[in-house]
């Protein structure tokens, strides 16, 4: 069978891999061809695009390319109609895979979505797009399955691919960072968060003298814009080594988003840090509607982790945060038995293979 799969940032090329492993384990006569990356090639896809071009985040940017995004959508539509695919899968990447969902279905050509994008966040109305143009949704969250449901849609639950991810990283050895315990800063990948959140970040260098703080640095970017905010305080760089750095930390001080939810799988007591433009965030309140912006709180829908928001990102807040997650034996024991209720919701098997079966049973 002829399989079409399109991922737009470098997870989705990570559990696009692991999602081509499994189908090629269950269908050895399947021909792929993928938009991903380096990881999705390396596992037996012939690669059509690579991410990197089609990575533009924010308002502004995506208006400025906005002509190479439309040009993409374009050659994408006649690259599927040349190819004929059995079935065409799209992995999260909303705003480009939603489109190219509306016209496959308009062609006739069967879609499967892993990975549904965010719509339980903001935006609910794309669910009836989803609804008329997806054959199968596989979501990755549970509370993802009572949310549609709300929608008259039935979606499968498959498990959360990073489960794999982590578990195949913790069977390989530790590459030692230091003598002293660890704690880990992950102040995000973009350069703009980078530059707001990690400052503030550093301000509890100085009330851990026993400890050594190690920043996870984001491949993308350049040792001068974590070294100009360092200074010269004892902090070092652990590059494109973030899973290496967890498996080393005492605690971790964590910008939202999917490294919330690594963190907590390594099994790492954290802080949740979050500042945005005032303007932003006071859209964002109004506009999203979750009560938590960790993905640990929302999956556990309760507050296992604390979350320092705008002005509570400060250096009292997150010393005596900072304080709880290392030396606080009642918090930390609550928090571990969380974080082992986190692994079971978020499925026991193995997310690619039953994304594979499904996808695999749909072309038959």
């Amino acid at each position: 069978m002829r399989y079409y799969i399109i991922a737009g940032e470098a997870s989705g090329d990570l559990h696009g891999s692991n999602l081509i492993k499994a189908i090629l384990q269950k269908d050895t006569d399947a021909a792929i061809r993928c938009w991903g990356g380096d990881k999705m090639q390396h596992a037996g896809a012939e690669l059509v695009k690579h991410y990197r071009e089609l990575a533009f985040m924010g308002f502004v940017e995506v208006l400025m390319h906005l002509r190479t995004i439309l040009n993409n959508i374009e050659f994408c539509k006649k690259d599927i109609s040349q190819y004929k695919p059995d079935v065409l899968v799209l992995i999260d990447y909303p705003g480009f895979n939603m489109r190219i969902a509306a016209w496959a279905k308009q062609q006739g050509i069967k879609v499967v979505y892993y990975i549904s994008p965010q719509v339980w966040a903001w935006k609910e109305n794309r669910v009836k797009k989803l609804k008329r143009d997806v054959d199968k949704m596989l979501v990755i969250l549970p509370f993802e399955v009572d949310f549609y449901k709300k929608w008259d849609y039935a979606v499968s639950y498959v498990g959360h691919p990073l489960i794999q991810v982590v578990e195949q990283e913790l069977k390989t050895p530790a590459s030692k960072l230091s003598d002293k315990p660890i704690i880990a800063l992950l102040p995000g990948s973009r350069a703009q968060e980078i530059k707001v959140k990690l400052p503030i970040m550093l301000q509890a260098v100085k009330h851990y003298p026993n400890h050594q703080f190690i920043v996870a640095q984001a491949p993308s970017q350049p040792d001068e814009l974590y070294t100009s905010i360092i200074g010269n305080q004892n902090v070092l760089l652990a590059n494109g080594q973030t899973y290496n750095l967890l498996k080393q930390s005492t605690a971790a001080l964590v910008t939202s988003g999917t490294a919330t939810l690594e963190t907590a799988l390594f099994g790492v007591p954290e802080v949740v840090c979050y500042k945005g433009n005032p303007i932003s965030y006071w859209l964002a309140k109004r506009l999203i509607k979750v009560k938590y912006i960790s993905l640990v709180n929302l999956i556990m829908d309760k507050p296992v982790i604390t979350e320092l928001i705008q002005a509570d990102l400060n250096e009292a807040m997150l010393k005596k945060e900072l304080d709880k997650v290392l030396y606080d034996k009642e918090h930390i024991t609550a928090l571990k038995k969380d974080y082992s209720q986190l692994w079971h919701l978020l499925g026991d098997s193995n997310a690619s293979e039953n994304a594979a079966s499904v996808i695999v049973a749909i072309t038959h």
